[in-house]
């Protein structure tokens, strides 16, 4: 176990932090690429060294760990192609015009996105590779520009520790400033990290509480920061009708391999499927091989799983249509609950609440129009699924009310695949995460680590490159209303 950080130590780290943010802001995007390639390369090197150790301190297999690793590696080599191509600065060019129609002369404005400074990082626990110390809140805040102070998860300590080593020694070898990036330990160090006021932002994955009482620290700060926290969901499944009299056999067979994937420990999870009353869905699940009992990631994942589960039966408004034997023992074995759609509108909150692990629920309707009910009551979700007929009278007014709900919407496919692209979102309205105009996967996670500044009337020579006339660097831009490269 790594001693927790102290308080001086975090105030040499936040000083550091800050110096390396300013040199690296200023380093030209190329070079920033390199870096991040430097650490994929770097991170594929150790796979045979960091799987094993991974795999002793997290229950998850090998070839899931293997996986993580490719798509970790994977998104920070995205992230540098992207720097080269500029896009992201979103740079706007409006030159002065005396006949400006708004009735006053337009000055010389000039607008591009700049780094924050220095971020706090929370890892993440169920992917202690891509969601953790060299996860994509690291990459896309080194980059922005930005530095980063990566609090490391108690679940992986000394995964955390190696993988910290080998990205600071890449970014060092890279020639990357002393303090852009440095691994610290413990909860109170996070707490006083995100409180330090040279920190400029934080980012985290995990639990509703958590998360919440961080973001509530990093706005109740003196100088208020932006906290890019992804929370809870619970991603619910609308099946029609239509859907279920055609193929509920296949839909109940995709459903339990999404939901029990990684032993139900993924925030996409499925976790409440909505069928018609009256289909065949029900029997047809119970007729599906569950899989065997898998350890959780943790005792804290395992006990807050049983917690969880057995608050949910304790309602005394769900029934257990599918129970492998010990679905409260360590392994817990899947299982699946069902309610009804009256139960539900009763109660939102309560029949909905997340069970982090190898369980989901199943809701009965009896018309189509209750779905569209859940769909204007359900807090945020970071997914919403619509496992339908392209004929369904109800697909366009429930598509269009779950889209104000969650920030990804599938149709007849599954959440638990989080794809790394430039169009992915992964986010959405709380208690999803706290920033729903952001996401944490894919390119467009970058801007969560940048602001806008506007230049009005400074001379060519002084301007950033990015805004100067002759654009030098040759990146996209809007000059006068046009895009242009």
């Amino acid at each position: 176990m790594s001693t927790p950080t102290t308080p001086s130590e975090i105030e040499k780290i936040a000083v550091l932090a800050d110096s390396a943010a300013d040199q690296w802001a200023v380093t030209p995007a190329r070079v920033r690429a390199e870096a991040l390639e430097a650490v994929a390369d770097a991170l594929d090197a150790a796979a045979d060294t960091l799987v094993p150790l991974a795999a002793s301190e997290t229950n998850l297999a090998d070839g899931r760990l293997r996986g993580e690793l490719k798509r970790t590696t994977f998104q920070l080599r995205l992230f540098a192609e992207m720097l080269a191509e500029g896009s992201y600065l979103d740079a706007r060019i409006d030159h002065a015009d005396p006949d400006w129609p708004m009735g006053a002369p337009r000055p010389d404005l000039r607008r591009v996105l700049i780094p924050l400074g220095p971020v706090v990082v929370f890892a993440a626990s169920n992917f202690p590779f891509a969601f953790s110390v060299a996860g994509g809140d690291t990459a896309s805040a080194l980059a922005a520009g930005c530095s980063v102070i990566l609090k490391a998860h108690s679940g992986h300590p000394e995964l955390s520790r190696q993988t910290g080593e080998i990205v600071a020694g890449a970014l060092a070898a890279a020639g990357a400033p002393e303090g852009l990036f440095t691994v610290i330990y413990g909860t109170e160090a996070g707490r006083i990290a995100l409180q330090h006021p040279l920190v400029k932002a934080g980012a985290f994955t995990g639990s509703i509480p958590g998360g919440r009482a961080l973001f509530d620290l990093a706005q109740s700060r003196p100088e208020p920061i932006p906290f890019y926290g992804e929370l809870g969901s619970v991603n619910p499944v609308f099946v029609t009708r239509a859907a279920a009299h055609e193929r509920s056999e296949s839909i109940a067979h995709e459903f339990v391999g999404s939901f029990t994937l990684g032993a139900g420990q993924f925030c996409t999870k499925p976790g409440v499927i909505f069928v018609p009353r009256g289909s065949d869905f029900t029997d047809r699940l119970t007729e599906v091989q569950l899989p065997a009992a898998a350890p959780l990631l943790n005792s804290r994942i395992q006990e807050g799983y049983c917690t969880s589960l057995t608050a949910l039966q304790q309602t005394g408004k769900v029934r257990v249509i599918v129970d492998s034997e010990g679905s409260l023992s360590d392994p817990p074995a899947p299982s699946i609950l069902a309610t009804t759609i009256d139960a539900v509108l009763e109660d939102p909150d309560g029949v909905m609440a997340e069970v982090f692990g190898p369980t989901a629920l199943v809701v009965e309707y009896d018309d189509e129009n209750q779905l569209l009910e859940v769909a204007r009551i359900i807090e945020g979700q970071l997914t919403a699924t619509v496992v339908g007929e392209e004929s369904d009278a109800i697909a366009p007014d429930l598509l269009r009310l779950l889209a104000k709900r969650a920030g990804r919407l599938l149709w007849n496919q599954w959440p638990t695949g989080v794809s790394v692209t430039h169009a992915q979102q992964h986010g959405g309205p709380y208690p999803a995460t706290t920033a729903v105009t952001s996401t944490s996967v894919g390119t467009a996670a970058i801007s969560r680590f940048l602001r806008p500044v506007a230049y009005q009337g400074v001379p060519q020579a002084l301007l950033p490159d990015e805004l100067r006339d002759d654009n030098p660097l040759g990146i996209p831009r809007r000059v006068d209303g046009v895009r242009s490269a």
